[in-house]
């Protein structure tokens, strides 16, 4: 997110100046250079700017250190091209998005029906001028019959009015319908895709390694989210949520009455029971069939066409679940294709349904493999800290993959899993459903569905309720923990010093969040905002709590300031620019 200070009176703001700084990067960088190590895209704020490495980072061990390093690059390369007091920003949600001002220039609402969100809080302006992002917003809007609703319950601190209820002087009537009491009321797709998250790909050798690894990852999807939560606010009050990921799913919720079942069938042909954004909703590989316990809503004449041309059961049922939703932008020179050798039609369905892991076929005409995409991460203040969370999960799918690890519960857990990740310390106070027996496939067939292939149905025995502590740092007894299999993993692994040391360091930081000795980034802001000298213990973050939380990010981020609560002891600015951090 690109912000602005403004210190003589104490106020932060989201800078509209994604586009221009967008242009500036990719014109100095991979315009000139193919090969640049960074690349800029477009993101859905018009505040906001996404970066990626240049090309992907490769297979051996030593490629864990230089993520940082390339972060950093991206950083400091994006920071070049600001002006005076404006910076570059790794906060997943900003506190004030959508309080009148929030914007430079300041622009406010048109809860219009000529404009793109109808919004009484988020300016159309602070949305990307890139056709897609608007066409998205009104479409998603117009599709659903009424604007996007999501609430957001309240912290109740001990000044906050109960029952909290707002009023909006410029609602039609829709708002004071869509609000609940002692709920954050938004009503605009900018409150979800304006936030910001951490990605990652992976390459995988084969398609059946690519399932194999999607469905071990969606299981672990809502243990690293709680691990990362760190959007506690919203519209300028203190939610009692840590992550976003419930506010993103209802932004982009474009199912009628009809489909949510809040009416019968008549123009619709499906009920479905999830928002376009959200967990996955089928395993993909043979082992995972038999944990598929949630109904699939499919289009039955795609799965049965996919059916007839080879494709089996599991990976049918997975792309005619995905076509159950409509499109929902097309552009007028992208409708007569030629589908042997372009997939944008597919590509405009999947790229629409944002699920918590992404299951990428290979381009046509191109090198590049089977892919899977890791997505439920927040993005953290530091480099250091955004390294750490990547290269926990890559190691994870090395080992995953090395010692054919199972951790495949009924699908129906892993989304409760995810409801309890969300909310507020899940961390320290959540229990998940977790696998107790990972190793059983011992040195199970390649396809990784180890014994899990054998016999049908599933046993209750095979999973308990788990703390993320015993799920990460393992507990005698109970569980042998993710960390202590990739320390023994990479015991086992050729790892020069400089790496292992690196990756010491990020194994730390996890396993303290893990055990809550340290915070989460959700938790820091919280006591930070509880701390604050003006607030009045009535859950209302203003401008000057704004622009001192945002300040102390900045200066966090750049190492000029010390955070042991979050980064540990010693993590101090020198060793912010190096490449390892001790904790």
């Amino acid at each position: 997110m690109l912000v602005k200070f403004d210190h003589e009176n104490k106020k932060v703001r989201l800078v509209l100046c994604g586009e221009e700084v967008l242009k500036t990067l990719q014109d100095k960088g991979e315009k000139v250079n193919p090969n640049h190590p960074t690349l800029w895209r477009p993101e859905y704020g018009s505040y906001m700017i996404e970066g990626t490495p240049g090309q992907p980072y490769g297979g051996t061990m030593s490629e864990f250190n230089t993520v940082q390093d390339n972060m950093r690059k991206r950083r400091q390369e994006a920071a070049s091209v600001l002006k005076e007091n404006e910076a570059v920003c790794t906060v997943t949600s900003f506190p004030r998005l959508g309080c009148p001002g929030f914007t430079l220039p300041e622009y406010k609402p048109t809860p219009v029906e000529g404009g793109a969100s109808k919004s009484l809080f988020f300016p159309d302006e602070a949305i990307n001028t890139h056709p897609r992002f608007s066409t998205l917003t009104r479409n998603i809007r117009h599709r659903r019959g009424e604007k996007v609703v999501i609430n957001v319950p309240i912290f109740k601190d001990k000044n906050t009015p109960s029952p909290f209820i707002e009023t909006f002087p410029n609602d039609d009537g829709e708002a004071a319908k869509a609000a609940k009491p002692d709920h954050i009321y938004m009503d605009a797709m900018g409150f979800g895709m304006g936030n910001c998250c951490l990605q990652v790909t992976f390459q995988a050798c084969s398609i059946s390694e690519a399932r194999y690894l999607y469905d071990q990852l969606a299981t672990i999807c809502p243990i690293v989210m709680a691990l990362s939560a760190a959007s506690p606010f919203y519209r300028g009050y203190v939610s009692d949520i840590d992550c976003r990921w419930g506010v993103i799913s209802a932004s982009v919720d474009d199912r009628t009455r009809e489909e949510r079942g809040l009416e019968p069938l008549k123009n619709n042909h499906y009920r479905i029971s999830k928002s376009r954004y959200d967990s996955i909703d089928s395993y993909l590989s043979e082992c995972g069939e038999k944990y598929n316990d949630i109904d699939l809503t499919i289009d039955k004449d795609i799965y049965e066409h996919l059916i007839k041309e080879g494709i089996d059961h599991l990976l049918a049922q997975h792309i005619a679940h995905l076509f159950i939703r409509d499109p929902l932008t097309l552009f007028e020179e992208k409708i007569h294709l030629d589908d042997a050798n372009e997939s944008d039609h597919f590509e405009n369905i999947q790229s629409t349904n944002w699920q918590t892991m992404r299951f990428k076929p290979p381009p046509p005409n191109s090198d590049i493999g089977w892919r899977v995409e890791f997505r439920p991460m927040e993005v953290q203040l530091t480099d250091f800290e955004n390294s750490a969370y990547v290269v926990f999960v890559v190691l994870l799918t090395r080992v995953i993959l090395s010692y054919k690890l199972d951790f495949l519960i009924p699908l129906s857990k892993v989304d409760e899993n995810m409801k309890v990740a969300q909310k507020r310390d899940a961390v320290r106070q959540g229990m998940f459903y977790f696998r107790k027996d990972i190793c059983k496939g011992g040195n199970a067939v390649v396809d990784g569905c180890g014994s899990a292939q054998n016999g049908t149905g599933t046993d209750a025995e095979e999973y308990a309720l788990m703390s993320i502590d015993t799920i990460i740092n393992g507990k005698e007894g109970v569980f042998p923990g993710l960390i202590p299999i990739l320390n023994s993993y990479l015991e086992n692994m050729e790892v020069d010093v400089d790496t292992r040391c690196t990756i010491l360091n990020y194994l730390k930081l996890i396993k303290k969040r893990a055990s809550g000795e340290l915070m989460t980034v959700a938790r820091w802001m919280r006591e930070f905002i509880a701390q604050h000298p003006d607030y009045k213990q009535d859950s209302v973050i203003t401008d000057e709590m704004n622009y001192s939380l945002i300040w102390k990010c900045n200066q966090i981020a750049q190492g000029q300031a010390e955070c042991p609560e979050l980064l540990g002891v010693g993590f101090n600015k020198k060793q912010s620019g190096s490449k390892t951090g001790s904790l």
